[in-house]
């Protein structure tokens, strides 16, 4: 797992230009929303926004930044679910069901210490991760990314419950950004 890959994969899965109407991101281009390509210069129509913009944009903002590269040396699944479920959610969003996970599966902290859900992948989370890798091993990493999925199902539900429109999303949202 690279992340020239996740974002290969990420432009793949969200294909060329789109504008639906129910879509309050508006314009988008390889997956990269009208005011994400204008916060980083980008003036032109989104139609014409460049593929290799979109790839800075990916490996800045979803991956460097919330230092996501951190925690694929400890459990690659888990670094690549939060990129994905980052780009479509927030980075802090994604970061939060990490550490809310681990916090519900540290077995009243007998593993290790609850972590703050402070939503940024910080020396505490880390080290939670690590215990709990080292603990669970290679199937306790896909224990914890089907509690971070469950997290995220939730969260897709409410947001189209809250807001009818995003029903036109659902579907998509649970076929593709989940298992």
């Amino acid at each position: 797992m690279d992340i020239d890959s996740l974002i290969n994969d990420v432009i793949a899965r969200e294909g060329g230009y789109g504008d639906h109407p129910a879509d309050k991101g508006g314009p988008t281009r390889w997956g990269v929303t009208q005011a994400v390509a204008r916060a980083h210069g980008y003036a032109g129509d989104m139609r014409h926004f460049p593929r290799d913009d979109a790839v800075t944009i990916y490996k800045h903002i979803y991956w460097d930044g919330p230092g996501y590269a951190a925690v694929a040396a400890i459990a690659p699944r888990i670094a690549a679910e939060l990129f994905d479920t980052g780009i479509n959610m927030g980075p802090p969003v994604a970061t939060g069901f990490l550490q809310r996970a681990l916090n519900a599966l540290n077995r009243e902290q007998r593993d290790y210490p609850d972590i703050g859900i402070d939503r940024q992948i910080g020396p505490k989370t880390l080290a939670a991760l690590t215990a709990f890798i080292r603990l669970r091993g290679g199937n306790g990493e896909q224990v914890l990314l089907k509690a971070m999925e469950a997290l995220q199902g939730e969260r897709y539900l409410t947001l189209a419950e809250q807001r009818p429109a995003n029903e036109a999303f659902l579907y998509g949202w649970l076929a593709n950004r989940i298992g």
